[in-house]
């Protein structure tokens, strides 16, 4: 299948919540090297709030953003709670429209949240954050719907995309947040957001292949 429904989406957000749970510690020693070494506790404790609440439950995949959304903006503190909170809200209100989503509506939601995010906060591809994650999946998703190209494969892609921009933070000087004070000491690390960004992309496309398949 090329698409999958809206209201069938609740495995795509758990998918995502285990892939945090799971990479609680490792975020964390990633965020340790050059930051407070936090990312992955505030991640772990908003992704597992959201399934202690909306676990039994029912939801759509864009209620399922939103709620988790909402929970990473006002709830877990720091900076990436109020990213993550924008990225996601945004991406559920386009999200909202479609009964169906496959490549088109998949990159519009992703593509929504990243504007979002960079209303925000100024980062730009290049500034090792996490719109390096972000934006190349982004443009893959984009470059997809263009050329009708299957969502199986398009999922493929957005994963692989993401890793690349993710490992190309680890050249990079930081430019925003805690670790920008670092200077050229804050190269040769992979960027916390970055990281966590291309977990949650991936968890989201895996889930999402399961549901096609």
């Amino acid at each position: 299948m090329n698409s999958f429904l809206n209201q069938n989406g609740k495995p795509i957000l758990m998918a995502m919540v285990k892939a945090i749970q799971d990479n609680k510690a490792y975020l964390g020693e990633v965020d340790g090297l050059i930051g407070d070494g936090d990312h992955g506790m505030n991640m772990n404790k908003g992704f597992t709030l959201f399934e202690t609440r909306f676990g039994g439950e029912e939801f759509s995949f864009s209620e399922g953003l939103f709620n988790l959304g909402n929970i990473l903006f006002s709830e877990i503190g720091g900076s990436m709670g109020p990213i993550y909170g924008t990225i996601l809200m945004d991406a559920s209100d386009v999200g909202n429209e479609y009964e169906e989503i496959g490549v088109k509506e998949l990159a519009a939601m992703l593509a929504a949240g990243l504007a979002g995010l960079q209303e925000i906060v100024q980062a730009q591809v290049g500034d090792k954050t996490l719109v390096d994650t972000l934006s190349p999946a982004v443009d893959a998703l984009k470059q997809a719907a263009e050329a009708g190209t299957p969502f199986a494969e398009v999922l493929t892609n957005m994963k692989n995309a993401a890793a690349a921009g993710r490992d190309s933070t680890k050249d990079m000087v930081a430019k925003f947040g805690r670790s920008s004070r670092l200077g050229e000491r804050s190269r040769g690390v992979l960027d916390a957001g970055a990281t966590s960004c291309c977990i949650i992309l991936t968890a989201m496309a895996d889930a999402m292949l399961a549901l096609i398949a």
